[in-house]
């Protein structure tokens, strides 16, 4: 009788493995790796969605106050940055926290694309603080420094790269308590206050790392569509890239039970763990905005809708892919931005040369769903398709090509620097390029393609020119 159940069982699990859903979004037709081996467990079997509580609203700053005296809190630390703290979302904040007798101090000395040293002289400050909970109010600049500062006030005797992601640093697991975060976005990009990824350059290798771990996202992000108001367009296209690409990326990163090896322990499993069901939810939707909103939130900066939305965009773009990862246009802008000779982008308010985060992601989109397509076409030709190109007749070898042109159309549109040239890169930084991508594994490893040092080499030369 036990054999005849058995038996029953097994042909049900054979009928459903037939049902199964075949289409793009939930088949993973990939063909780089091996599939799953539940016996040897090679590869991962499971992923783990992880989030801050997300609140938005059109004014929604002024409950700041409120959140933390419901919290309990007694000291708060308030970071921002030094053109942020004369404008309306500090403001806003601060005006909350003295209505709802929060004590605070104010660190507005973040830097905008923060390095280890201005990460460490945040932390020298928070540690000094005593304090018991954070408000970040920025863009991702500020969001990452205030995790981090987070962090090490609260593992005060850890060396700064025992939490640095491996190679460069020891990529330890976070273990200790941290204290509430609550993060305030004032950009439409990093999606900072969704995820527990805080990004730096560490200036000695000249590149762009991080910190990753589920333990430092916010404990709340308040999304204030109001405050996107106050950036000027190239602030918002570039941050708009930023969501872009982390749509586009996490969408057609290498799937969940294809990454390896498969964790021994819940707590080393990634941040990053490979594109799954549900961070493709969310990256396909932020997608759809994008496509919908972003010229308009560019063009027109009293659009309250479109800002609003790309302001969601965001965070729905950092739920996605910060659960599922992102791969070579991230991997490859770390070096973009940490080589950067004189360069200083427009309407950005700095007193160093600086490539900012989202120019440096999307300059190599092209050349790498160039690249990467032939891992996942059908996923090639649906984001093609929701940014505007006809894909009717399109055949599975042009999904790479259809969806590079129809990403430099969208470039073009929007007045991007034609390529890596056009910022100050020629052919002889290529290798430097190419080593300032090499420890970038966390991200570089969930692309669906493998790649040599010479096929880096290449799509760096691609990417010199766009248009």
């Amino acid at each position: 009788m036990a054999a005849a159940a058995r038996a029953r069982v097994a042909h049900l699990l054979r009928q459903l493995q037939r049902a199964a859903c075949q289409c793009p979004t939930h088949s993973h037709t990939y063909s780089q790796a091996p599939g799953f081996a539940p016996s040897g467990k090679s590869t991962d079997y499971a992923f783990e969605m992880a989030v801050s509580n997300i609140r938005y609203g059109a004014g929604v700053t002024k409950e700041v106050g409120m959140d933390l005296q419901n919290m309990g809190a007694k000291n708060v630390c308030l970071m921002t940055d030094k053109n942020l703290s004369q404008l309306p979302p500090v403001q806003m904040v601060m005006d909350s926290l003295v209505k709802n007798g929060i004590n605070f101090k104010v660190y507005d000395n973040v830097r905008v694309e923060p390095t280890d040293r201005s990460f460490m002289e945040a932390i020298e400050f928070v540690k000094r603080g005593a304090f018991d909970a954070y408000v970040a109010v920025g863009g991702g600049s500020t969001m990452d420094t205030c995790k981090a500062a987070n962090l090490y006030a609260s593992s005060p005797h850890s060396d700064f790269l025992d939490y640095v992601n491996a190679p460069i640093g020891k990529g330890k697991p976070v273990s200790v308590p941290l204290k509430p975060l609550i993060a305030v976005p004032t950009t439409s990009g990093t999606g900072s206050e969704t995820t527990g990824v805080a990004i730096f350059d560490y200036e000695h290798l000249k590149v762009k790392t991080g910190i990753a771990s589920r333990a430092i996202k916010p404990t709340l992000g308040l999304i204030d569509p109001l405050h996107t108001l106050h950036m000027p367009d190239r602030v918002v296209a570039n941050s708009g890239f930023d969501v872009l690409c982390h749509a586009l990326e996490s969408y057609t990163a290498l799937p969940y039970h294809m990454r390896s090896p498969c964790p021994s322990n819940p707590i080393t499993r990634p941040a990053y763990q490979g594109s799954n069901p549900i961070s493709d939810i969310w990256a396909v939707h932020a997608l759809r905005i994008v496509a919908k909103y972003l010229k308009r939130a560019v063009r027109n900066p009293d659009d309250l809708e479109a800002r609003s939305n790309m302001h969601l965009a965001s965070a729905f773009a950092g739920i996605g892919f910060g659960n599922a990862g992102v791969h070579l246009c991230h991997g490859m802008s770390y070096p973009i931005s940490g080589l950067v000779k004189t360069y200083k982008a427009k309407d950005y308010n700095v007193d160093h040369p600086l490539v900012p985060h989202g120019l440096s992601v999307v300059l190599t989109s092209p050349a790498v769903f160039t690249f990467t397509a032939q891992m996942s076409p059908e996923r090639h030709l649906e984001t093609a398709e929701i940014l505007g190109a006809n894909t009717c007749t399109a055949r599975i070898p042009d999904a790479g090509p259809i969806l590079a042109d129809t990403l430099r159309k969208f470039l073009f549109d929007l007045d991007v620097d034609d390529g890596l040239a056009a910022i100050g890169y020629s052919s002889a930084d290529i290798p430097a390029l190419v080593k300032g991508t090499l420890p970038q594994e966390r991200v570089t490893k969930l692309a669906p393609r493998p790649q040599s040092e010479e096929d880096l080499s290449a799509l760096f030369e691609a990417s010199m020119k766009l248009y």
